[in-house]
């Protein structure tokens, strides 16, 4: 024990669900931790519960080194396809050793039972004791992103007046949100993994005019403050592949009626065509999203930005769009579960990002390979 750093004992906060983050300060970087997390009662002298993990650290900014992490989206509890509980893909995943994980947003679905903030707090419990979510992030560098379903309900914004929700509110949502996964004190962040990556996750709730709003110059996902953050921080960055990853589409097409995204020419069209242009002006960058319950790669044939959509957790989610239905946007379409890996390395010398489709199981779906120009 005598190489532990260790904490002082820390009270939980039993206003914010018993929970309590810890900032831990002074890692090396490219390091492979371990990690003891001990409980006790209030008054207790020894640890009555023990948890423990490992993790590694990210790489300096000029490291080079291969780096690879996995993204998803769409985590509903009731499609649950692991024998004992849980979900296929983290086996999957853990199979290909990911450096970090991003789950896009909708982690768990609060539209049709959590109409308090006792059964929302519920939902997260339920969700993260199942056993392969449990043995996963115990492995796994994490970082979370919101969207809809686990912020409020179906294409919410903060100012909505629903009465669909019962006594959970949108600002409590939001709260939910911040005790549950770990986070600084902002929803939008940057993260640096060594010379040739750098990852950009934006917050899509909390700062959006009503999706009902007529479509202009003043109505906004992002919001003033974080869309000057985004584009400042990518004309900053020197990293050789940029990735901003979102929990909704930045590209089409999408399905009539639709006006929550970026994508939506009655929705945030306005908005979205300005980030496309700056997108479009910038070497070796591409989009990931969220939300769509469906893996693809689009091209945009105006501005030549890729997107790549993880696609849901399961199978059972797999919905909403017509197989049949390839349009000349598309460079894959898969109406599947399963998740997205990304792997930024030098291949004989060259800067190299590959990304691949998977299914639920691990298999490769699809593979698209970048080479730094």
């Amino acid at each position: 024990m005598a190489d532990w750093e260790t904490t002082q004992w820390d009270a939980v906060n039993p206003d914010r669900d018993f929970t309590k983050q810890f900032h831990i300060m002074g890692l090396r970087p490219l390091t492979e931790y371990e990690l003891r997390v001990e409980g006790r009662a209030f008054d207790g002298v020894s640890a009555s519960s023990v948890l423990n993990g490992n993790f590694k650290t990210a790489p300096l900014s000029e490291e080079l080194t291969r780096v690879v992490f996995v993204a998803t989206t769409g985590q509903a509890y009731p499609n649950q396809d692991a024998e004992g509980g849980g979900f296929r893909m983290y086996s999957a995943i853990l199979d290909l050793s990911p450096s970090f994980f991003v789950h896009t947003g909708d982690i768990l679905y609060y539209d049709q039972w959590a109409k308090n903030i006792d059964l929302a707090r519920w939902g997260w419990a339920r969700m993260f004791s199942l056993p392969t979510n449990f043995a996963f992030h115990q492995k796994v560098p994490s970082y979370f992103m919101k969207d809809d379903h686990d912020t409020w309900s179906n294409d919410s914004w903060p100012t909505q007046d629903s009465r669909f929700m019962g006594d959970f509110t949108f600002s409590q949502g939001q709260s939910v949100f911040l005790e549950q996964v770990p986070m600084g004190d902002l929803t939008y962040r940057t993260f640096r993994w060594g010379k040739d990556l750098q990852i950009w996750l934006v917050e899509n709730r909390d700062y959006r005019s009503a999706n009902i709003d007529p479509d202009g110059p003043e109505k906004t996902i992002w919001g003033v403050d974080q869309k000057a953050w985004f584009m400042n921080s990518v004309r900053e960055s020197n990293a050789t592949f940029r990735v901003l990853i979102s929990p909704t589409p930045m590209l089409g097409p999408y399905n009539e009626g639709e006006i929550d995204n970026h994508t939506n020419i009655e929705g945030f069209f306005h908005e979205g065509e300005e980030i496309r242009e700056f997108l479009s002006s910038q070497d070796n960058m591409l989009v990931i999203s969220g939300d769509r319950h469906y893996q693809y790669v689009i091209e945009d044939s105006l501005t030549g930005i890729r997107e790549y959509a993880t696609g849901p957790s399961t199978d059972a989610h797999a919905r909403g769009w017509n197989a049949s239905d390839i349009r000349p946007e598309h460079r894959y379409l898969n109406i599947v579960g399963g998740f997205l890996s990304a792997t930024a390395e030098r291949l004989e010398g060259r800067p190299t990002l590959t990304l691949r489709h998977h299914d639920v199981d691990g298999l490769i779906l699809n593979e698209d390979i970048h080479v730094a120009e």
